[in-house]
């Protein structure tokens, strides 16, 4: 069994995610652990959300609250309902989870029912629950579940190998350049991409960017690129890297031929993908709604915008079809102009500047999907661990742009503004 675990700093977004898949009958709530309960058993997001407002409210320091766990049994193993609950229980228990609100989803929208388990990091007096060696003692654990219920032993050996490729840079985290290296040395054997901006855009879901840079040496210019980490606000957070320490094929050179090579793409592709995004701005009124559509579609938004807030480009990554595209390749009614006019409108448009500033960030269902839409499993193609589809890393990245929701941005807003007030 694996185990991912995701935090982040938007609990609605999370509930959101996993709710949307109750609603779409993809997944079901299968228990919920000291929270507030319906007579009927049916939810809103909001009532969920209802059970961590106290300890949200309570807490006073830490940024990250949410705690967002898929549990991952091999699809061998035959695991009912009762075992996931115990399973569930068992898990956060041991973590030292087990006294906080919590909610388990299991999950059957791909071909291996899992769990998710969503909670909150802080206790109910606002403090937060230790997490030292949360991974070592997270595997541990998993090791211990499977001999309990007669699961699958996982070879963590083998798993760490495999799961190398194609996780974010974490910026804080150590030996940034390696982190940067099991991306950029492998994404253009998968995707297709025409131009640096949209090279940019697919690497700005792993935290990194690519800068060209032109050097005059001896009478001659010298050009090539540098890599960077980004932090979680987008900005770079490394020293620079030059593209020659990951190898060619992360090199100028190399690219450029790339990008001639993506050029050659079906009418039919570059059509099927404009459908869905067609018909994402006829079915939704924001940006937000509409980014979220895509999301689900298993396509990515990045967006661009100047200092004033105006959008100046936009580009799509599909993960069904592995292309990246501007929304001019895609035809005139998808320009950057058409856009702005269309979120212009929105009645989110300017309420919270944070809504805005991770638009360069958005993998899915997040996972690349293919023909059946149903299962976008975005990078089957990293996973060999003995056919387990190992997506967790891809729904932490999905949620932490599905968590930037206006109402919990003005539930924090709200919040702090009570205890900025009890302070005074």
């Amino acid at each position: 069994m694996i185990a991912k675990i995701g935090h982040g700093s938007r609990i609605y977004g999370a509930l959101l995610y996993n709710h949307t898949k109750v609603l779409e009958d993809k997944a079901a709530i299968l228990s919920m652990h000291n929270m507030l309960e319906t007579p009927d058993g049916n939810y809103t997001t909001g009532q969920l959300l209802s059970s961590f407002l106290p300890y949200l409210s309570a807490n006073k320091k830490t940024e990250k609250t949410v705690l967002h766990v898929s549990l991952n049994p091999d699809p061998k193993d035959a695991v009912s309902d009762a075992d996931y609950i115990k399973i569930a229980n068992d898990y956060m228990q041991q973590m030292g989870y087990g006294d906080q609100p919590y909610i388990v989803f299991k999950h059957s929208d791909i071909n291996r029912s899992h769990i998710h388990i969503v909670s909150t990091t802080v206790d109910k007096n606002g403090v937060k629950i230790p997490d030292s060696f949360e991974k070592k003692r997270s595997m541990e654990i998993c090791r211990q579940l499977e001999r309990d219920h007669n699961l699958t032993q996982v070879d963590e050996k083998k798993k760490a190998v495999d799961t190398d490729l194609f996780q974010p840079v974490d910026c804080t985290g150590q030996n940034i350049k390696n982190q940067i290296a099991s991306v950029v040395r492998y994404l253009p054997k998968y995707y297709g991409f025409q131009t640096l901006g949209s090279y940019n855009a697919l690497l700005s879901l792993f935290n990194i960017t690519a800068e060209h840079v032109k050097k005059e040496h001896n009478d001659e210019i010298k050009e090539g690129l540098v890599y960077f980490a980004l932090d979680a606000d987008g900005n770079k957070s490394s020293n620079p890297f030059k593209s020659s320490l990951f190898g060619k094929q992360a090199g100028l050179a190399a690219l450029r031929t790339h990008f001639e090579e993506s050029k050659v793409i079906l009418h039919e592709t570059k059509a099927a993908i404009a459908q869905v995004v067609n018909e994402g701005m006829n079915s939704t009124t924001n940006q937000y709604d509409f980014n979220n559509f895509l999301i689900r579609k298993g396509i990515n938004v990045v967006i661009r915008r100047n200092e004033d807030g105006r959008l100046y480009g936009i580009t799509f990554i599909d993960h069904n079809t592995k292309q990246v595209l501007n929304g001019s390749q895609l035809g005139k009614n998808f320009s950057a102009n058409a856009f702005q006019e269309l979120f212009s409108n929105s009645s989110l448009q300017g309420k919270e500047k944070k809504i805005q500033q991770h638009d360069l960030k958005i993998p899915i269902d997040r996972t690349t999907k293919a023909a059946k839409t149903d299962v976008h499993p975005i990078f089957d193609f990293m996973v060999s661990l003995s056919n387990i589809g190992d997506y967790g890393f891809l729904d932490s990245l999905l949620l932490e742009n599905f968590s930037e929701d206006p109402e919990e941005l003005a539930f924090e807003f709200k919040m702090k503004k009570k205890r900025k007030k009890r302070n005074t």
